[in-house]
């Protein structure tokens, strides 16, 4: 948790920032995220927000519900969800994953969709070194599951001694080059 917390906050706050500059004008915008466009990678956000910090209290997972715009406020409520320490203890019920897992899959989804909604939107966003290692980290390790359940895409081939950003974006199956 302590190395952890620090790296979420920050990434929810660079995603938050880009979030909060994407006008309405872009919501029928393609995303590297194959699956939505901005508006609905936004209410993806959203949702991601709502289900961690249901998780994080240890209870169910929640459906999906329509786009709100309320995308920093949930994500505000969830980090302050998982800065408890009981947060982090044992599985979660509704996921059958240890909560540290959780936590990754967490930090990943706002490292890469912050990147996702920027590129769409020609929007400036840096992720920051320490959590893109950290989520390249945890994606490689986990990327067969996380093909196996529609989170990640076909892998995209990226030259090995590109930088770290570029390596995670591929794991998952983002075209770092992507453009819209």
């Amino acid at each position: 948790m302590e190395d952890m917390m620090p790296l979420m906050t920050r990434a929810t706050e660079r995603t938050s920032h880009v979030v909060r500059a994407v006008g309405p004008e872009w919501f029928g915008a393609p995303t590297p995220c194959e699956k939505f466009d901005v508006k609905g990678l936004i209410n993806h956000l959203e949702w991601v927000a709502e289900l961690f910090e249901s998780l994080g209290r240890g209870g169910p997972r929640v459906e999906q519900g329509p786009y709100a715009g309320d995308f920093p406020e949930r994500a505000g409520r969830m980090l302050a969800v998982w800065s408890r320490s009981e947060a982090w203890e044992g599985t979660s019920p509704a996921m059958g994953m240890p909560m540290t897992t959780l936590a990754h899959m967490y930090l990943v989804d706002m490292v890469v969709h912050g990147w996702d909604l920027a590129k769409a939107t020609g929007l400036r966003y840096e992720p920051e070194p320490e959590a893109v290692s950290r989520a390249l980290d945890f994606s490689g390790r986990m990327v067969e599951m996380g093909r196996r359940r529609g989170a990640f895409g076909p892998p995209v081939a990226v030259p090995d001694d590109a930088p770290e950003f570029d390596r995670l974006l591929g794991v998952i199956g983002r075209d770092p080059a992507w453009t819209p």
